[in-house]
């Protein structure tokens, strides 16, 4: 409440003020290594990890900070805050140790939330890349035009090198921003330099060719062709070989929680963190079996975050789904029962089950085979938040397998 009556001008200063605390306290680390950007409302994760493979396959030691992990060089350390974009501090400490550990390039998700709390400031970028934008944290940032300005504010602040999805609907808005290079990836504008082409996707992995050159990856789903093509540009633009990242992207495992097969035998069980209407539409048209159920287990964030979207989810998921399963995901300082009603407010067929280890048991209990169980919503977050800040640990992975035992 008391924030609420703080003037805008004084928590500007606020965040900025700790932004040049954070960097100055740390050696303003980021004149000393090449930092890449990577923002958008989906894929950023994904994307960081298979750029940090490619530069890896080049030669590169990379240091990478996403809602996963933090990783230095060899070494990786799970990402406990629940925090995509961590604060100044912390984000300017994981620069200096990406210095001290000589690694030549660092790779950080950027958030509206962090620009907008100003912690890309004081981190030099040699380049900004956009996966892609659609509606969300419409809310806390008052409307969706001031969401995708926070998002600009990073192509402003970039100079060197932009990377955007020419495919995305507000493309032109980042392509207004000038640069020393600007490099388009995408599947359907054939204006893209970095295009992909003859694409297959299927429960196997995804194929296709950019400039004649075959790319394989063990990575699921037609939309993480995207992330690949912008790890490819990332790549392009830093002067290596398409054989070169053709190489490190075969290289790329399945990234935790991220359509991530947990089951696959006797039916199909994936978890994934799609938590806006567009991903899990996408996860949903992906999944959704010939001969069999669709399986969903959803929910929605509390804490007043994007309320509007919540029975958007539940019509999505009553749309795809054979069976739907709202139950609870993260609901911070709300009432989690009334969250599960708004979202089941937008299916027909959802049954509402508080407890989340219930639901997923419920939904395993209501598979056979051929049947595709699809858990959404947290991915391999280790918590569920819940009021005054307490933490429940968590992992929707385990509950499958244990479950399954």
């Amino acid at each position: 409440m008391i924030k609420k009556l703080i003037p805008e001008f004084i928590k500007n200063f606020y965040h900025l003020t700790f932004a040049f605390l954070g960097a100055f306290l740390n050696g303003f680390p980021s004149r000393k290594i090449k930092v890449i950007g990577v923002t958008g409302t989906n894929g950023k994760s994904t994307t960081i990890s298979i750029t940090t493979k490619i530069l890896e396959e080049a030669g590169y030691k990379v240091a990478s900070s996403t809602s996963i992990a933090f990783k230095v060089g060899d070494k990786t350390e799970e990402n406990r805050l629940k925090m995509t974009m961590p604060g100044r501090f912390v984000l300017q400490n994981f620069l200096r140790k990406a210095v001290k550990e000589k690694c030549d390039y660092a790779v950080i998700e950027v958030t509206s939330e962090g620009i907008k709390q100003y912690r890309h400031k004081f981190i030099n970028f040699k380049t900004a890349l956009i996966t892609n934008l659609n509606p969300e944290h419409i809310e806390a940032h008052k409307g969706f035009e001031n969401y995708k300005k926070a998002k600009g504010e990073l192509f402003k602040a970039v100079k060197d090198v932009h990377i955007i999805n020419i495919d995305d609907q507000h493309k032109d808005y980042f392509l207004s921003f000038p640069a020393n290079k600007t490099i388009t990836y995408g599947i359907e504008n054939n204006d893209a330099e970095i295009k992909a082409e003859n694409v297959e996707t299927s429960y196997k992995g995804t194929k296709f060719k950019v400039q004649n050159i075959d790319f394989e990856s063990k990575l699921l789903f037609d939309f993480n062709v995207y992330n690949l093509l912008a790890g490819i540009a990332i790549g392009f633009s830093e002067k290596i070989s398409l054989e070169k990242c053709r190489d490190g992207i075969k290289k790329v495992e399945q990234i935790p929680g991220r359509m991530e097969e947990v089951i696959q035998s006797p039916f199909k069980v994936f978890v994934d963190y799609a938590f806006t209407p567009v991903a899990l539409e996408k996860v949903y048209s992906f999944l959704k079996p010939n001969n069999g159920k669709l399986i969903c287990v959803l929910g929605a964030c509390g804490g007043g975050r994007d309320k509007w979207k919540r029975p958007v989810l539940g019509s999505i998921a009553e749309k795809y789904g054979d069976v739907v399963i709202v139950t609870n995901e993260d609901p911070y300082d709300e009432d989690p029962m009334e969250i599960i009603n708004q979202v089941a407010s937008g299916s027909f067929k959802a049954e509402k089950i508080l407890d989340r280890e219930e639901a997923i048991k419920k939904a395993l209990s209501l598979a056979v085979s051929g049947d595709v169980v699809i858990i959404t919503g947290k991915g391999c977050e280790p918590w569920i938040c819940v009021k005054n800040g307490k933490k429940i640990p968590w992992d929707d992975r385990d509950i499958v397998r244990k479950a399954l035992k």
